[in-house]
């Protein structure tokens, strides 16, 4: 058995205004035919299939239109679950229609799926909470998987009931995989978990989350899981969040961020993507290894004391996604910024780093709380980013602050 582990699509990103929505349906099409050449039998997207609750209609197009190509008209299995940025009630909406071309939506930890059988022959022959046994086409043992998307506090308490401490949710969700895998997981089968957690190794280095991404370990209860809380029956945990390629442990089994298929901010600049390709037999995992994806632009940055330096450079370097910093002893003018951005069409920020800025004219360290909100916000933008605020920055300042005395 051949089995495809994919993660953190985030279709309808953008990466500042900049729409990702074209390099997303290449590097798709991409991950479609690696699965079709080397004929795989299952495919695990691990969450994060939208990046916001209410995707366009673009977006939801090409996420349904890529994993029905990828479901090869029901027989080749595919299973895709709800992540940090994914509304769990929409991932689940299709379920009716996606059930009948072997896919299966997750979007809920307590989610039960139904059972099905395609006319290619793929069949779901067993399920629980959290857990699902499908049997497919041509795979003389059967593929279990133990799923748990991703779940806020609200979530959580619906499904684990009240949560005290972290160390409850761990305890929780060994002993829920645990029982599960003492029911169902034999060696009879091969034996896989999919999550969208913050996954370590408990004692080692702690994997920094991706900038611009919603922190898992911040946001209501849904804490570090170790690898240690794996279950010992599982052969392989495909894993979603983190967007890079990442070996978190190899016990008690591999434990493993596919990565995102796209680079989706300057913290990513320069990583190679990847998807994972799994050869499973019964009861054991044969081998795994990760697949370099194509497609898609290089984001790249850099910084330059001269303005002239930097043009040349951004000629040099077309077709990509640049982030530029401009050191210099004033503040960026207009005229400068404008050569930058009329230079390079895939120029998407430009920072401005100011040398000696306390030593300027006037007193850069003296803050007037005279000043109104928005004047304050003005003066520390200028300070921090060396440049004007712009409108549009402005006008979600307002609307924030007409919020504020509303409530």
């Amino acid at each position: 058995m051949k089995i495809l582990h994919t993660a953190d699509w985030h279709l309808g990103k953008r990466l500042d205004n900049y729409l990702r929505l074209n390099e997303q349906k290449e590097v798709l099409t991409e991950i479609c035919e690696i699965a079709e050449r080397e004929a795989v039998d299952a495919v695990i997207v691990a969450g994060d299939l939208f990046d916001n609750f209410n995707p366009s209609s673009e977006a939801m197009e090409l996420l349904y239109s890529t994993l029905h190509r990828l479901s090869n008209n029901g027989s080749r299995a595919v299973v895709a679950i709800a992540g940090n940025h994914d509304s769990p009630e929409r991932i689940e909406v299709p379920d009716a229609l996606a059930r009948a071309c072997g896919i299966v939506f997750v979007g809920f930890p307590n989610f039960i799926v139904k059972p099905i059988k395609t006319r290619a022959g793929l069949e779901i022959t067993s399920v629980d909470v959290g857990f699902i046994e499908i049997k497919i086409p041509g795979c003389d043992f059967p593929l279990r998987v133990l799923v748990t998307p991703y779940a806020n506090e609200q979530r959580l308490k619906t499904f684990l009931g009240i949560i005290e401490t972290d160390n409850a949710l761990r305890v929780h969700l060994q002993n829920h995989w645990q029982g599960l895998a003492d029911l169902y997981l034999d060696n009879k089968g091969f034996n896989l978990l999919a999550s969208h957690l913050f996954f370590m190794k408990k004692g080692g280095e702690m994997p920094e989350e991706p900038e611009d991404e919603r922190p898992i370990l911040h946001i209501g209860g849904a804490s570090v899981i170790y690898s240690e809380n794996i279950p010992s029956q599982i052969h392989y945990a495909a894993l979603g969040h983190l967007h890079r390629y990442q070996v978190i442990d190899t016990v008690p089994c591999p434990v493993i961020y596919s990565s995102s298929p796209l680079a989706y901010s300057f913290s990513e600049a320069n990583q190679t993507k990847y998807v994972m390709l799994i050869e499973a037999a019964q009861g054991r995992l044969v081998d795994y290894k990760p697949i370099a994806l194509t497609k898609g632009k290089t984001l790249l940055k850099k910084k330059f004391e001269n303005i002239d330096e930097a043009l040349i450079w951004l000629a040099e370097n077309p077709d990509t996604l640049i982030q530029l910093t401009i050191v210099s002893d004033k503040y960026l003018e207009a005229s400068e910024k404008k050569r930058l951005l009329d230079a390079h069409d895939g120029l998407i920020q430009i920072i401005p780093e100011i040398k000696n800025l306390n030593g300027m004219d006037g007193d850069g360290n003296t803050i007037d709380l005279s000043m109104g909100v928005e004047k304050l916000f003005e003066e520390y933008f200028k300070n921090r980013k060396g440049q004007e605020v712009s409108d549009e920055l402005m006008l979600l300042l307002k609307e924030v602050l007409a919020e504020g005395n509303e409530q």
